[in-house]
């Protein structure tokens, strides 16, 4: 078994080597002096099974690319197998033909790591489920709960779970059932992504302390809009759990300014410069669920 890993996240790659009692392989993936994309594996792969570890974060196109060259280098020197680890898959939110002319990226990149040469993807709580019908391939799709009930548990506290929106009522009852909690869920009507024209709140939450689920935090205003509406509804203090911290832009601002008073993310993506300084930040780390998968 070998494990590389490209730089997206090298950090969460050492942590599931080290779970596994494995070094990192010896991977140098750096750039020609144009920007293209250059990678040397130092390491004898011809029959051994090959695990590569790549978030497709920020930069995506970037981080894309360097995962798809290290599956083709390590094809070439004929791997017996070959698992791609992408703790956060950053394609899967163009899921389906919504309107007009649109591509269906999550289906295109599928095919992109289908044709590359990977045999399995090993995810963590993909965006869209039906992103995995688009894999021709042995997927699996881990959740990062057990890391954040952990960790919830250890801090204690009495709160009542919210989901953001119906679609993420099945995840946010998942955690309100582990924890014994109760549910509520905010109705949104969006005009566009991002842009949200209202809220309601389904359940009572006045005088509790919330924790709002979610999978992804991305530009932060829809997040923050929601603080605000659970505030306006009485809530005491409003918390969130997401397991990837994208955080585009302005997003760091718009939480530090907002309603929220802690966010607990996973490293499945490293934290930014601005989440690092911020102290609503807490990080909970998901290699021990990454490197079970693997064992």
């Amino acid at each position: 078994m070998i494990i590389l890993s490209g730089n997206s996240n090298r950090e969460l790659a050492s942590k599931i080597a080290d779970c596994l009692k494995l070094p990192l392989g010896k991977a140098l993936v750096g750039t020609f002096a144009d920007g293209e994309i250059k990678v040397e594996i130092d390491e004898k792969i011809a029959g051994k099974e090959v695990f590569i570890i790549q978030s497709t974060c920020p930069p995506v196109n970037h981080n894309l690319m360097e995962f798809l060259l290290l599956v083709d280098a390590v094809r070439r020197a004929d791997a017996a197998k070959i698992t791609a680890i992408l703790p956060y898959f950053g394609y899967s939110r163009q899921d389906k033909i919504a309107a007009g002319v649109s591509p269906v990226s999550a289906r295109l990149v599928a095919d992109l790591i289908a044709t590359a040469g990977v045999n399995r993807v090993i995810t963590l709580d993909i965006h869209s489920d039906q992103s995995i019908g688009f894999f021709n391939m042995p997927i699996i799709n881990l959740t990062a709960r057990p890391a954040f009930i952990k960790h919830l548990k250890q801090a204690g506290g009495n709160f009542i779970i919210v989901s953001p929106d119906a679609g993420g009522v099945k995840r946010a009852r998942a955690y309100a059932n582990e924890l014994k909690t109760e549910l509520a869920v905010i109705s949104k009507k969006r005009d566009a992504a991002n842009q949200i024209s209202s809220m309601q709140i389904i359940g009572e939450v006045r005088g509790k302390n919330v924790l709002i689920i979610d999978d992804l935090i991305d530009t932060g205003r829809t997040l923050a809009e929601a603080a605000k509406a659970l505030k306006d509804n009485g809530a005491n203090t409003i918390s969130v759990c997401a397991t990837h911290a994208v955080l585009s832009g302005e997003a760091v601002k718009l939480i530090e300014k907002s309603e929220l008073s802690e966010v607990i993310v996973s490293d499945s993506i490293p934290l930014n410069a601005d989440a690092k300084n911020s102290s609503k930040f807490k990080i909970v780390s998901v290699a021990e669920i990454l490197a079970s998968s693997l064992e």
